[in-house]
C-alpha cells in the first residue's frame, strides 16, 4: 500500500533519537521532513548546504545520508548541549562542519560560495535575518522550511509569524515556491535567476 510512512532511515538517527529522547530534546524534524530532505539534497550533485538549527541531528543525518560524497554540509546552532549529540554521532563524517554560533550573526558576516540548499529549523534564517538567509543561496537553490502548519510547542501568537513569513516569501519575485500542507507544513522555494 503506498503511503507516507518512512522505514529507512539513516545511520546514526536511531542512536540520535534515543539521545534526544533521554535529554528531553522536544523539537526534532519528523521523519517525513528527514525523508523530503534526503531526496532534495540528493538532486544537488557536489552542493554546499547549510542548515540552521542542528538540534540533536536527526535532520542532520537524513541530510547527510541524501548528499553525496563531493557535498558539503554547515550546521549551526547555539546550543552546544544540544549540537553535542550530533558531534559524537556524526562528528566523523569530513563532509559536516558543525558551527556552535548565533546564526543571525553567521549569515551576516557570511561572504563564501552561495549554498545550493539551506535548511532553515531555527528563528534566525526564517523569523530574522531572512534576507541574509537568502542571500547566501545560490541561483536554482532550495530554501525549505518546516513546521508551517501548528504544532503544539508553538507559544501564543506564533501563527501570526508564520503568516508573516509565508506572505513575505509568497511576494518576492526572485522565489517560485510551494506549500505542503502535509509533514509538519513544509515550504520550498527556489531561488530565481534576477530579471535583467
Amino acid at each position: 500500500m503506498f503511503n507516507d510512512s518512512v522505514h529507512n532511515v539513516p545511520s546514526g538517527f536511531a542512536e540520535i533519537q534515543q539521545a534526544s529522547e533521554a535529554m528531553g530534546f522536544s523539537m526534532p524534524s519528523d521523519l517525513q521532513t528527514g525523508a523530503l530532505l534526503q531526496t532534495l539534497v540528493a538532486a544537488k550533485p557536489e552542493a554546499r548546504v547549510l542548515e540552521i538549527g542542528t538540534g540533536t541531528g536527526l535532520a542532520t543525518a537524513w541530510l547527510l545520508a541524501g548528499m553525496d560524497a563531493d557535498s558539503s554540509l554547515i550546521s549551526i546552532d547555539t546550543a552546544a548541549y544540544y549540537q553535542a549529540v550530533a558531534n559524537q554521532v556524526l562528528g566523523s563524517d569530513a563532509r559536516l562542519t558543525l558551527v556552535c554560533d548565533d546564526a543571525g550573526t553567521y549569515l551576516e558576516r557570511y561572504d563564501a560560495a552561495p549554498f545550493d540548499l539551506i535548511f532553515a529549523d531555527a528563528w534566525p534564517g526564517k523569523y530574522s535575518h531572512l534576507d541574509a538567509a537568502l542571500g547566501t543561496l545560490a541561483t536554482g537553490g532550495l530554501y525549505v522550511i518546516d513546521d508551517m502548519l501548528p504544532q503544539p510547542n508553538w507559544p501564543d501568537g506564533h501563527g501570526d509569524n508564520v503568516d508573516r513569513l509565508v506572505a513575505d516569501l509568497e511576494s518576492r519575485s526572485d522565489l517560485s515556491l510551494v506549500r505542503l500542507a502535509w509533514s509538519t507544513g513544509i515550504l520550498i522555494a527556489v531561488k530565481k535567476e534576477r530579471s535583467a
